[in-house]
């Protein structure tokens, strides 16, 4: 099988309509293999978008992708246990895990991990396909060598792979709300801020230097990781799919350029300068890969 894209979970707090009308293109317009739909952030979000959820994911099907439903990231609450639970007893779409708590009521039925769950090694992925895991997308911060192990070893498993190529990479989760504290407001009555802010509030340092952006209780890096150049060699470890992040910019030339980075029709860097055009102020990072502060960029040429 080649190499298939996938669009991740919307991360952000957007408009509803918004991101039901960014799922309707992706079902419509958009070259991708699998699309991943839920809230994973806040569950405070999520009565905004339930209402299209139904409509969101038969839409997709009827355009011959996949939908999965994505589970919360952190649960702290009952409200948050009962809305995994939910989510866990889809049978009609698969179910990504990103949460020990999603784990515990998907056991024995076939599911997907998430990048929020510690997937660092061998045994970990053994134990996980033991209990249903069919499907694994690794956590942004691994570097080429772990995660060539780790793809190498979802063949043997018999498990799909996925690795997110673009977007702000997600870094730690909190139990407070830095964005609602950034307002002067508290978790519990934070007036939904984060809406304000549909890629994120960029955290900057006392001398003015942007250094990492805060999602709701979420912590991302500034930078947009972009593993464009990095793309041929994770194909030829055989890698099943690359995750694309949705952010407001242009994303069907994204989807597009990584296609083409795929089907060879595009040259990497040729793939970097074309989306380097969708906005002149993207900074791109690559760090991890190579086993390096993951807000750095290095570059092939």
């Amino acid at each position: 099988m080649s190499t298939k894209l996938t669009l991740g979970p919307v991360l952000f707090n957007w408009k509803a309509e918004y991101w039901r009308d960014f799922y309707f293109r992706a079902a419509d317009e958009w070259d991708v293999d699998t699309v991943y739909v839920g809230e994973v952030i806040c569950s405070k979000r999520s009565p905004f978008f339930e209402p299209y959820y139904g409509e969101v994911a038969e839409r997709l099907s009827a355009a011959g992708k996949k939908a999965v439903f994505s589970t919360l990231s952190e649960i702290m609450i009952p409200r948050e246990r009962k809305m995994t639970k939910s989510v866990c007893a889809l049978d009609d779409y698969p179910v990504e895990a990103n949460d020990a708590a999603a784990l515990f009521h998907l056991r024995g039925k076939p599911h997907y991990i998430g990048q929020y769950v510690n997937t660092y090694n061998e045994d970990t992925m053994a134990h996980l396909v033991k209990n249903g895991a069919q499907h694994f997308t690794f956590p942004s911060e691994l570097y080429a060598a772990a995660l060539k192990t780790l793809v190498t070893e979802a063949k043997k498993l018999g498990a799909g792979s996925e690795i997110m190529v673009f977007g702000r990479a997600p870094l730690a989760l909190s139990a407070r709300c830095y964005h609602a504290r950034a307002h002067n407001k508290i978790k519990d009555n934070c007036q939904f801020v984060c809406e304000n802010d549909p890629d994120g509030m960029e955290l900057r340092t006392v001398n003015g230097k942007a250094f990492l952006t805060i999602n709701g209780v979420q912590t991302m890096s500034h930078t947009y990781m972009n593993l464009a150049q990095e793309v041929p060699e994770m194909m030829r470890w055989g890698l099943d799919y690359i995750r694309l992040s949705p952010h407001t910019l242009d994303m069907g030339t994204v989807i597009e350029v990584f296609q083409g980075v795929v089907q060879g029709r595009c040259e990497p860097l040729e793939a970097i300068r074309k989306i380097q055009e969708i906005d002149a102020s993207l900074k791109f990072s690559n760090g991890f890969f190579y086993h390096k502060p993951g807000y750095l960029w290095q570059s092939a040429a």
